[in-house]
């Protein structure tokens, strides 16, 4: 309340009709400029009371936030009942229920238009006369800044990329381009000779040879179109998203096959695990890599038990995923090369699996490395950094 207003209301006793009437039109007219305020904000802004019911919200909060339909002021119901969106919906959720206030958390909201917008929200509380009447929901619009991490990333990975690339393609199709000249050279020369006087070899002499030169100018050119697919850039379409809730299902997906061949899959994932910028499709495309790898590194070893293990945890601001078995392994060079594309150890192997899982992880900003020891087992471990909020998070009780 304003001094003004203090004044007013201790003599609001001594004052006339004609004098509370204007007293009430400039409550009335700074009240409307507030309101303006309050609906012109960029940033999405919700209060709530104790029972998280709803006492005011502005403009950019409906459209920052995927409602169902537009909440009501002082309707009996919680304002997350409103939510389309499951994640956020739970956010709220736990900070009421669980008496959490001052925290803050990132998420993905897919738009109608099928777009991904990203979203920063924080919970801090209501307060009136030192005490705590409520909630106040900060609602930000992240959206350019990810998108501009997203670009800058890309644009890095691109560039040394593209100077690869580049390099190989030119010290191959250079000698393809002459030899295939210098073939044509010949198969002309020898049509020629033997249109005329026929002095030359039985037909099929040279053109053996020819054919088999041809056969290897195709290969090569095969290569580096390979070459060219494998260094080409990740095309992830990013979202926050639980990682930990994507393993648990891609788990359960894969668990049956490995139980079929006697298999143990070990599962431990951290707690309150963070959301993470990915792609769930592409990140899918890791863990089947990886567990494929481990299936058959353990279908036919013989020993008392064997384990499939997945477990995550967050530390230092990294989200880590160690996805392990205790399989035949690799030997040293084997696991020094593994994500080299092309280089493979099976009979029908590309040679181009770990190296796309490499390129998924550094597009998500990550890390992976292996450890591994032949007739013992190996373990990939995945680092991702943890998104941090543009303030200090403090969870409190």
């Amino acid at each position: 309340m304003t001094d003004f207003s203090k004044r007013a209301k201790d003599k609001l006793s001594k004052l006339s009709g004609t004098q509370i009437e204007g007293i009430i039109n400039e409550l009335s007219d700074k009240n409307e400029i507030l309101s303006s305020i309050f609906q012109s904000l960029n940033t999405g802004l919700i209060c709530v009371d104790r029972d998280w019911r709803l006492l005011c919200i502005n403009t950019a909060a409906e459209i920052l936030l995927p409602f169902t339909v537009k909440p009501e002021i002082n309707d009996t119901k919680s304002v997350w009942n409103y939510i389309n969106n499951d994640e956020i919906k739970e956010f709220l959720h736990t900070c009421h229920y669980e008496n959490k206030i001052n925290l803050s958390e990132q998420f993905s909201i897919l738009t109608s238009g099928g777009d991904v917008r990203f979203v920063e929200i924080s919970v801090s509380p209501l307060m009136k006369l030192n005490e705590n009447i409520g909630s106040i929901v900060r609602i930000y619009d992240i959206t350019q800044d990810k998108n501009r991490e997203i670009l800058m990333h890309r644009m890095e990975a691109l560039a040394g990329l593209t100077n690869i690339a580049a390099s190989v393609a030119h010290d191959i199709k250079n000698p393809l381009g002459a030899i295939s000249i210098h073939i044509q050279l010949i198969q002309k020369a020898i049509n020629k000779k033997r249109s005329s006087d026929g002095m030359l070899p039985a037909p099929k002499f040279l053109e053996n040879y020819l054919d088999i030169v041809n056969e290897e100018i195709d290969r090569l050119n095969k290569i580096v179109v390979d070459f060219l697919m494998a260094v080409r850039p990740v095309s992830a379409k990013f979202e926050l998203a639980n990682p930990d809730k994507l393993l648990s299902e891609y788990i359960d997906f894969f668990k049956p096959e490995f139980e079929n061949k006697k298999i143990h899959v070990d599962c431990q994932f951290a707690e309150n695990t963070p959301h993470i910028m990915l792609d769930p499709k592409l990140f899918k495309d890791i863990f089947v890599n990886l567990a494929q790898n481990s299936l058959q590194a353990l279908e036919n070893e013989v020993r008392p038990e064997k384990i499939f293990s997945v477990r995550s945890i967050v530390r230092d601001d990294k989200y880590i995923i160690c996805i392990s078995d205790n399989g035949c392994g690799m030997s040293d060079e084997t696991a020094s090369r593994v994500f080299e594309p092309y280089y493979t150890t099976k009979a029908n192997g590309t040679g181009l699996g770990m190296s796309m899982v490499y390129k998924i992880v550094k597009e998500f900003n990550g890390d992976i490395n292996v450890e591994s020891e032949q007739g013992k087992g190996t373990v990939f471990t995945i680092q991702f950094p943890v998104p941090q909020a543009g303030q200090k998070l403090i969870c409190g009780e």
